[in-house]
């Protein structure tokens, strides 16, 4: 009766009754085992082959179970599921926010990834792991180890691959990288970020799990079948990166490397715990390859950048003396650079031994600086006009110090650095006056104005001075002044407190000289024909004018 009611059982197949199916076997193999110990029985040949047939169609017929449910269950996770299973900031919507306002900087101003929570999704629900773990002991059991393999991995590495596709993971070469447009890079790269996240602590993890559980207590290399798994969506994930390392280096990339070298960095621990094991020996040390190229590529390209910008030769000239675009595009540069400032420090770590790294970021920060001053020196040679040239580095000096006093950078450059460039302004502030009103000054003054033989027919005065000189002498003003509001209303100083000193500088000096020379020698002229023709301007529309200076008026 028993062996009638396995044979239907195995017959039937384990679909329906799994727990029966099984017994079922094991009462097989008990009668295998009583007419194998009992071969002189007269009927036992014919039963042993009888019952060894039925055992082989079950193992069959298990695998085909195994295989079944596996496919069932094997769907591939819907991007949204994945991102529920993210912290808060990491989601889409958050992402989205800081991407629409332009915050480059990934979430290092959000970040807290330290507690962050992941939740892994369920991969195969958790009825169904205690029925494949059955297949698959009853499979290894039987002998058929390789074929229980082949199954798994097929199986859970298409549906790994068909998730990882859906979340927009893509295969592409070196090539497909070097020939893609910058803004179509960045972004990409920055979904790669995520996507490197969701695979190691959302999917990777889920699957070594999983594999744990099947294949608990039965005698397969789980860690073979494991990167069986997972090999082909690591090294999809991994190409890219290694891609990007080894393209074209441009000071733009730099972030986006250091984005990619923060991850793989943070990712790594995980990676080693979930890829444990001699047959995952090569993904690990594929991981740690990655991770040091990215970092080898992100110290380069700060030796290009300082290189660049000492080199620069730009044929952007800022015709009103302003902030040049290459000083606001190095002062945002170091800016982004101290929005990595942990990321840096272990970057520096992987090559330099024994050096405080906060001083290596100074070092690396200080020649950028020294590099754009240096190119900005040149660049104010340029100018045909000396007083302009002083105004220009006035300006891009202010704006540097300006900057890093409002920045994270003050922290590293120091004091010392702040006061010496304050003092750098303020003497270019007292050159471009200097040069730019000590012309203007010299008509204001006494010196060089003596007696002459046209006193008698011009009228004399007390002070011993020609009419006609006077008169002269404010004509020459006038025509400088003029000349002055109508070239330096041009120019721009765009900072209002340095363009209000620089104004009440000028003024401090111009306008006592202007009032003490009417009033010393005004009169002259008032007693003479056309008075207005020379003293053109009372000391209030002058001051007035001045106010206009440096308002960049076309």
């Amino acid at each position: 009766m028993c062996k009638h009611w396995a044979e239907a059982t195995i017959l039937r197949g384990p679909h329906e009754d799994l727990e029966s199916y099984l017994a079922a076997i094991d009462v097989l193999k008990s009668i295998v085992h009583y007419f194998t110990s009992n071969k002189n029985l007269k009927s036992s040949d014919g039963v042993l082959n009888h019952v060894n047939n039925l055992l082989a169609k079950s193992v069959v017929k298990l695998e085909e179970e195994f295989g079944q449910l596996l496919a069932s269950y094997s769907k591939p996770i819907e991007p949204d599921r994945l991102f529920n299973c993210l912290p808060n900031y990491l989601r889409p919507s958050a992402v989205d926010q800081r991407e629409n306002g332009k915050n480059h900087r990934s979430e290092h101003s959000a970040k807290s990834s330290e507690g962050a929570v992941y939740k892994p999704p369920t991969l195969i629900p958790p009825r169904i792991l205690p029925l494949l773990h059955d297949l698959a002991h009853q499979l290894v059991q039987a002998g058929h180890q390789q074929q229980c393999f082949k199954i798994y991995s097929n199986a859970r590495a298409a549906a790994l691959e068909s998730s990882l596709r859906k979340l927009g993971v893509e295969k592409l070469s070196k090539e497909d990288v070097q020939k893609m447009q910058w803004e179509a890079l960045e972004a990409k790269i920055g979904n790669w970020v995520h996507f490197m996240r969701i695979a190691v602590k959302l999917l990777f993890a889920g699957e070594r799990k999983v594999c744990d559980q099947i294949f608990d207590g039965i005698k397969i290399p789980k860690d073979q079948c494991f990167g069986e798994v997972t090999m082909n969506s690591v090294e999809t994930l991994l190409s890219f990166g290694d891609a990007v390392a080894k393209s074209k280096r441009s000071p733009e990339k730099l972030f986006v490397l250091l984005d990619m070298y923060e991850i793989m960095h943070e990712l790594q621990p995980e990676f080693e715990t979930i890829f444990e094991g001699k047959a995952c020996i090569e993904m690990r040390e594929s991981v740690v390859s990655l991770t040091k190229r990215l970092a080898q590529t992100a110290q380069e390209t700060f030796g290009d950048f300082e290189e660049l910008v000492e080199k620069d030769a730009s044929k952007t000239t800022v015709l009103d003396g302003t902030v040049h675009p290459l000083t606001s595009y190095v002062i945002n540069y170091v800016k982004f650079l101290f929005d990595y400032q942990s990321t840096l420090k272990q970057l520096f770590m992987e090559f330099e031994t024994g050096s405080e790294t906060v001083s290596q970021l100074a070092i690396v920060t200080t020649r950028i600086m020294q590099a754009l001053q240096n190119n900005l020196d040149g660049k104010s040679k340029l100018y045909r006009d000396p007083a302009l040239t002083y105004l220009f580095l006035m300006n891009n000096t202010h704006y540097m110090v300006r900057s890093v006093r409002r920045s994270e950078a003050k922290d590293i450059l120091g004091d010392d650095w702040i006061q010496r460039h304050r003092r750098i302004v303020q003497q270019n502030a007292n050159q471009y006056r200097r040069i730019a009103w000590s012309k203007i000054l010299q008509t204001l003054s006494v010196q060089g104005m003596n007696s002459s033989a046209s006193m008698a027919t011009d009228g004399g005065n007390s002070s011993g001075v020609s009419r006609a000189a006077i008169k002269e002498r404010f004509k020459s003003f006038n025509m400088q002044f003029e000349e002055l509001h109508q070239k330096q209303s041009q120019w721009t100083v765009p900072d209002q407190e340095l363009r209000e000193s620089l104004r009440l500088a000028v003024a401090e000096v111009l306008l006592p000289a202007y009032r003490s020379f009417i009033k010393r020698f005004g009169a002259l002229v008032d007693n003479g024909k056309n008075p207005q023709k020379y003293i053109k301007y009372t000391p209030d529309e002058l001051e007035k004018l001045l106010g206009e200076f440096f308002e960049g008026k076309n």
